[in-house]
């Protein structure tokens, strides 16, 4: 086997290019959901929300007993059956959408945050991020949350869900706000925005989110307290509604977008789950989960909602067409006159940032989807996160551990690299070889295992370090591409953005250069048309690597010169050891 290191790393550079390639081709002309009721809403003229049947419905409350998380003061009745007491109101989740965005909302500013939250249910219909600009340099902000038209609908709904002959606060109800505009002071960590609701007859529910400085986990507490002369039972909810229109974009303008999973996700307490909405078998699931979550993930950002730990609740997707709401609702409680109960959730709507994720909730951090390598991805990037934080600068980060895993590959590298040397040497006495025996394939055979073995040589002998390195190249490559932390980072001079591709194509050109010079560096194959194949590789791998993100490239070159440093000492030394040995 005379296939070298470069050769293997550009094949298999090449490959995950072509399935990069086809999962693009999928995504925009592949088969995908559609639903007849949108279809023929939009035919007549309609928004998706004005369809009478295009709305999902929360799901029942679990069948779980006992009190919600933080009903401290709640009294311990009997449960009662979620299909009379869980029961969920009949309108649509989009049509309710629609109300929410015609009434009055709450403003919320944090230092990290400017959300809006409708009086009609209580839902968050608005989240930018004010850390984050939509593009580098520009003042507008990216926007999580987002009502403005139905191709934009991305709400955060919830609720508590009752007996259908009493009202309820669902995410239809009316709330009050004794203000209209809330802002976390200046020294102060946390900023409480309470919204309240009455039944009439001596039931107050009040809604709080709960703001954090610097923080884009926010916490819901929905408190019941009965004044009233008999039990009041109530379930809690929360959904995540979205119009989720696949993106048609250039592959040369979004290829970190393409790859990364946009859609409906969960944990279900024992693995992370994304759901496909053309599934089929995802448009209607129900999952009884303890200990889990629900998630929205793009490119670099999620809204999620995390449900009290050690307690069943019952998960449902819904999808119809490009619409899908996600949703979660607890077991039912009865609070009993005189009594309280608070039923909690935590909210998280924000960039995917692996500390705030992790403290988040249990495996919250997977929703920054590294694939099968999480294993080894996740030591990668908390080598990255420390070296950037002697450095602050992740393009130098990069750098350094690229450095760093090199030196500690450096044994199977060496190995490797001096089998190839090995070969390069030989490489002239096999073309003797070929040319004295060239119409004798049997000869050629038995005289070049002949020569390996005389020489203590192995063609294969470079193949296990490779392999062993092949999983570590793809892990980085999944966390540089994965991480929001590299988004919108400068390096130095013309790179002012490591998760977009370099705006002057220098470094796909540095790269191709240097993989020229690798291939020079290694064994020669014997094979003439071989040869020109891989001459040529260099030029096309970095054609494809131009609109890769800066970061990506960065790492590929400094690994590809660090490689030609490490086969050209080899090379040196084993060239030095052959003159002494012919002396």
């Amino acid at each position: 086997m005379t296939s070298n290191y470069p050769r293997f790393l550009l094949w298999c550079a090449l490959g995950l290019v072509l399935w990069l390639n086809y999962q693009a081709w999928m995504h925009d002309y592949g088969p995908s959901a559609s639903s007849a009721a949108v279809e023929a809403a939009r035919k007549h003229g309609l928004s998706p929300e004005s369809a009478p049947n295009l709305g999902f419905n929360v799901p029942r409350a679990s069948t779980g007993a006992g009190q919600a998380a933080g009903g401290e003061h709640a009294a311990a009745a009997p449960a009662a059956e979620p299909a009379q007491a869980g029961a969920v109101p009949a309108e649509a989740s989009a049509a309710s959408a629609a109300l929410a965005a015609e009434a009055p909302t709450i403003a919320v500013h944090t230092d990290v945050l400017d959300a809006r939250i409708s009086l009609r249910g209580g839902t968050l219909v608005q989240a930018d991020l004010l850390r984050y600009p939509k593009v580098k340099g520009q003042p507008e902000p990216v926007r999580l949350e987002n009502r403005a038209s139905p191709q934009t609908l991305y709400v955060l709904q919830s609720g508590l869900t009752g007996p259908d002959s009493e009202p309820r606060p669902t995410h239809l109800a009316s709330f009050a706000s004794a203000q209209r505009e809330y802002t976390l002071a200046s020294g102060s960590d946390e900023l409480r925005v309470p919204l309240t609701w009455s039944d009439g007859h001596g039931v107050t529910v009040t809604k709080t989110f709960i703001f954090h400085r610097g923080r884009y986990q926010i916490g819901l507490q929905q408190t019941v307290d009965n004044r009233a002369s008999l039990p009041w039972q109530a379930a809690p909810y929360a959904e995540i509604l979205r119009y989720d229109q696949p993106i048609h974009s250039s592959y040369f303008s979004n290829y970190a977008e393409r790859y990364s999973f946009r859609g409906p996700a969960l944990y279900d307490g024992s693995k992370y789950r994304t759901l496909k909405i053309s599934d089929s078998d995802n448009q209607h699931l129900a999952l009884e989960i303890t200990d889990g979550w629900l998630a929205a993930p793009q490119h670099d950002f999620v809204s999620a909602v995390v449900p009290p730990a050690d307690m069943p609740y019952h998960y449902t997707l819904n999808v119809q067409g490009d619409e899908f709401a996600l949703a979660t609702a607890g077991p039912m409680q009865t609070v009993r006159p005189g009594s309280t109960a608070r039923f909690d959730f935590r909210l998280f709507v924000g960039p995917m940032l692996q500390s705030q994720l992790a403290s988040t909730a249990p495996h919250f951090d997977l929703v920054a989807n590294y694939g099968k390598l999480t294993f080894l991805a996740k030591p990668l990037f908390w080598l990255l996160a420390k070296v950037h934080g002697l450095l602050h600068n992740w393009g130098l980060a990069i750098i350094v551990v690229t450095f760093l895993l090199k030196l500690a590959l450096y044994p199977l590298s060496e190995a490797s690299y001096r089998s190839m040397a090995k070969m390069r040497a030989l490489a002239p006495r096999i073309k003797a070889l070929q040319e004295t025996y060239k119409n004798d394939k049997e000869k050629i055979n038995r005289a070049m295992l002949e020569l390996y073995k005389r020489e203590k040589a192995n063609p294969a002998a470079g193949c296990l370090p490779m392999l062993v390195q092949v999983p570590i190249f793809f892990a980085y490559y999944y966390v540089l591409l994965g991480s929001v932390e590299m988004r919108q980072a400068p390096v130095y001079g013309w790179i002012q953005d490591l998760s977009a591709r370099d705006p002057y194509f220098i470094l796909p050109a540095i790269m191709a250069v240097a993989s020229f010079i690798q291939f020079k560096l290694g064994p020669t194959t014997a094979d003439p048309t071989q040869q020109k194949v891989m001459m040529v590789m260099p030029i096309a791998m970095s054609a494809l690597f131009a609109y890769f993100p800066a970061g990506l490239v960065l790492y590929y070159v400094t690994n590809t010169l660090l490689s030609i440093a490490q086969q050209w000492n080899i090379n040196r030394r084993m060239d030095a050891a052959a003159q002494r040995k012919k002396a």
